[in-house]
């Protein structure tokens, strides 16, 4: 397939939906991939049945059920633009349906877990981070892309930018207001220190800026003396789950965490119920 046309696709789906760059980088392999398959095929001759052909091999390859739902989305999307655009002749992604997924229930800590780790002697940047990502429900992306020019600490309020580059405000509680007040000497004794130019909120002690892994490792770190396997987003789960549980109203916790969609905040009412259950089932099982 000719490089041009794939991006020029590319640059449609970053200017006109707004789809970050790992997004970008994830549909570039799986159209890539794709092409190769087909690699002696014009583009124009591709047919339903060499699609067919790519998902079954696939599935022979054991890719996992969320991989080839991702790469089954990136062939309906390249080829519905494509035709749109008269770049291919027909669309024969356009009935193209994924394979549904069970739903899982994603992992939450409790509160007392939450606790543990905030009681930790913890550094005045990794405080930040938790209560960033628990306190506020923050994506591990819209956290590493804060500026210092993002939140305001008289009105309490904090301004991110999630999928599709849609910005939202969330209320900043007490404890981060005060995480981030302590922090913030020390990084204007970093900036200062290693003579930086960035307006990004967290720069660690060796001047480099926060990346999206080293929060991974972080977090990893904090669930391993937990015994439990955590990631940032379970942080954002916990988050969801626990405002839930004290009666948050659930389009009031669609809007703090970005949700475009009400069905998938619906999820954690899900949770709620299943703990519920277990707290009923362990006081009485006798």
């Amino acid at each position: 397939m000719d490089i041009q046309i794939l991006s020029e696709y590319l640059d449609y789906l970053e200017i006109e939906k707004g789809l970050s760059q790992n997004t970008l980088d994830a549909y570039r392999t799986d159209l890539e991939n794709f092409f190769e398959y087909c690699s002696e095929i014009d583009i124009n001759n591709i047919l339903r049945t060499q699609i067919n052909s790519y998902i079954r091999d696939l599935h022979e390859k054991k890719y996992s059920p969320s991989s080839i739902i991702r790469k089954i989305a990136s062939l309906r999307g390249f080829f519905k633009w494509a035709c749109a655009n008269e770049i291919t002749k027909g669309n024969p992604a356009q009935t193209l349906e994924p394979p549904k997924l069970p739903q899982r229930l994603p992992k939450v800590m409790t509160v007392s877990e939450i606790q543990e780790i905030l009681n930790k002697n913890l550094t005045e940047i990794q405080r930040v981070i938790i209560e960033l990502l628990y306190g506020c429900g923050l994506r591990v992306s819209e956290l590493v892309n804060l500026k210092i020019t993002d939140y305001n600490l008289n009105t309490k309020f904090l301004e991110c930018t999630g999928k599709g580059s849609k910005e939202r405000i969330v209320p900043l509680g007490n404890k981060a207001a005060e995480a981030i007040n302590k922090y913030l000497p020390m990084r204007e004794y970093i900036v200062q220190k290693f003579n930086l130019n960035t307006k990004l909120l967290l720069i660690n002690g060796k001047g480099k800026t926060v990346t999206r892994q080293e929060v991974y490792e972080f977090i990893k770190a904090q669930g391993k003396e937990l015994h439990k396997k955590i990631s940032p987003h379970t942080l954002r789960h916990s988050f969801a789950t626990h405002l839930i549980e004290n009666g948050a109203d659930l389009r009031v916790v669609q809007e703090l965490l970005g949700h475009s969609d009400v069905s998938t905040t619906q999820l954690y009412t899900h949770i709620s119920k299943r703990r519920l259950k277990e707290v009923y089932f362990s006081i009485n099982k006798d």
